[in-house]
């Protein structure tokens, strides 16, 4: 089976909440069951991830054997399995096909996938091995060597200069104003793209995320730059008859006044990245969150 003849469609049911299937029906139950407890783009990952494996293994869910995972995880380390169902690792010292952290990350949402199998009595045991056994495993049960090992890494932070330096290839007070809340506040592209306005609590020099990571709520300090960037945007660029509460909006083309789309947000990041200079962190909220 090729990773083309499995397809992650999205869509909207009734209520308007986020439908996800991949067209294989144990998977399509999975998903359904994730989206009344997870975050859309939780489902949206989960299916990509079970769409990979089962484009891999190309065996029913109810027939896949822990031979199975074990060639899965070789096929993705080693680049082999279909070349759209792998991408490109960009981390010096890691061989061919995708990361160790993005195999460890599919077997986790496999290993998920099975265990609500056998939890509805669909499979009799799950085929994702807990790890390879040693010889301590006697004495030690469930103390064996993990299947995939990820190094370790630091995340690259910025320093006050490069601060500066990234905030001067940003064009508006906007974009000036969305980067700040990330590199001197720590928030994420999604929770800064659905700020509103009654969010910012100025005074204080506190933002509310009201969704967070999962759905959490938090309370954030941020750097007075911010607040400043923010003004000068709300006084001198943000569209008088913007219909939305959301503080960040598209200035120009036919989305004038519309709420700015995490995609919009990622164009912006790319072109200052590449006005930066190589070798930028891809995630500016990692410096806040490093150096706190």
């Amino acid at each position: 089976m090729d990773a083309a003849d499995v397809c992650v469609v999205s869509s909207r049911d009734g209520r308007g909440g986020l439908v996800v299937r991949i067209g294989i029906p144990l998977v399509d139950v999975y998903l359904e069951f994730l989206g009344g407890r997870c975050r859309p783009n939780t489902v949206l990952a989960a299916a990509y991830d079970l769409k990979v494996f089962f484009a891999v293994v190309a065996r029913p869910a109810d027939q896949v054997l822990p031979a199975d995972v074990l060639g899965f995880i070789t096929a993705q380390r080693a680049g082999r399995g279909g070349s759209r169902a792998l991408q490109a690792v960009g981390v010096a010292g890691e061989s061919g096909g995708v990361s160790a952290a993005t195999v460890r990350r599919r077997l986790s949402i496999v290993s998920g996938f099975f265990a609500f199998l056998q939890a509805r009595g669909d499979v009799a045991v799950n085929p994702v091995p807990r790890g390879l056994p040693t010889r301590r495993e006697r004495s030690r049960p469930g103390q064996g060597v993990p299947l995939v090992r990820a190094a370790r890494r630091l995340p690259r932070i910025l320093s006050p200069a490069e601060v500066d330096a990234l905030m001067a290839t940003l064009r508006t007070n906007r974009d000036r104003a969305m980067v700040a809340a990330m590199v001197l506040g720590g928030l994420r592209r999604c929770e800064v793209v659905g700020l509103r306005l009654e969010d910012l609590r100025v005074a204080e020099r506190r933002v509310f995320v009201a969704e967070g990571k999962a759905g959490r709520q938090r309370l954030i300090p941020v750097s007075g730059r911010f607040f400043a960037a923010v003004a000068a945007y709300l006084d001198t660029e943000r569209p008088p008859g913007a219909g939305t509460e959301r503080v960040f909006v598209v200035l120009k083309g036919p989305r004038r006044g519309q709420p700015l789309s995490a995609t919009g947000m990622e164009e912006i990041l790319a072109a200052a990245r590449r006005g930066a200079g190589p070798g930028w962190p891809t995630r500016p909220a990692m410096s806040c969150g490093t150096r706190a």
